[in-house]
């Protein structure tokens, strides 16, 4: 059994209920906008959904374990030990824009077996998008196979960056503007919606500079199903090191020359 036909309907059906929950409050009156000890914003809807996808996957019958962003559930420094596959979801990406009105977010959905994501969805109900890869099948936008673009040289590239703000320190904004300023174009999205760019060769690279792996787990194999490259600082696969840089593959050593 492939990892589409094992996996496949579980997160097709989290996504499509999801969605609703996430449209239910996106730009509705009776959202509720509350703050975690950390300072990031938490609504009914991030909630709602991670409940939702943790029903579904005990109503499965599959042996998976799950890891939230907001119920936990496990390790989040490291890929699993348990011997079992997980379901790493983050339930809303981008819960600023989400509680703000703006439509690029998205629930993120990661398989993860071995220490490796197996299966991936992203759901952006609000563009009316979704994207998903399996290991081995490719990678899609809304049914329709993608590719990345087959720029080579990063001074003709367009690149996207989590941006400069002031939740980074003076070197990691210092780095972020050297990389920004040796693109054809730059501009400062963050979240998912650049990897998927990335995927869909509308632009070279992507970086998310501090992320937890509910962030990341499915972006890195839709990236690479689509032909790119996703991976660390340090050229490293891996969701659990906090950066990520998922670029077109022929730009990626340019990209981390400049970042370390």
């Amino acid at each position: 059994m492939g990892y589409r036909e094992e996996y496949g309907a579980l997160l097709e059906e989290i996504v499509r209920e999801g969605d609703a929950i996430a449209m239910r409050y996106f730009r509705a009156i009776e959202m509720r906008v509350d703050r975690k000890s950390d300072g990031s914003a938490v609504t009914q809807a991030d909630r709602g959904v991670e409940e939702m996808a943790r029903a579904k996957v005990q109503d499965s019958g599959l042996e998976l374990d799950v890891l939230g962003e907001e119920l936990g559930g496990g390790d989040a420094a490291a890929a699993s030990s348990s011997g079992r596959a997980r379901l790493i979801i983050d339930p809303i990406d981008g819960t600023e824009e989400f509680s703000r009105g703006i439509p690029t977010f998205g629930t993120l959905l990661g398989i993860e077996r071995d220490g490796e994501v197996v299966a991936g969805m992203v759901s952006a109900p609000a563009l009316g998008t979704r994207w998903s890869a399996y290991r081995g099948g490719g990678a899609y936008r809304d049914g329709t196979k993608i590719q990345v673009s087959k720029i080579a040289k990063l001074s003709e590239a367009m690149i996207f960056t989590t941006g400069t703000g002031p939740k980074k320190d003076a070197k990691a904004r210092t780095t972020l503007r050297r990389l920004a300023d040796a693109a054809k174009n730059s501009r400062a999205l963050g979240g998912f919606w650049q990897h998927m760019l990335v995927a869909e060769g509308a632009i070279e690279a992507a970086v998310d500079w501090t992320s937890m792996p509910w962030d990341l787990a499915p972006l890195g194999l839709i990236v690479e199903e689509a032909g790119g490259k996703s991976t660390n600082l340090h050229g490293k696969r891996s969701i659990y090191s906090g950066n990520f840089i998922s670029t077109n593959g022929k730009v990626h050593e340019e990209v981390l020359s400049l970042l370390r």
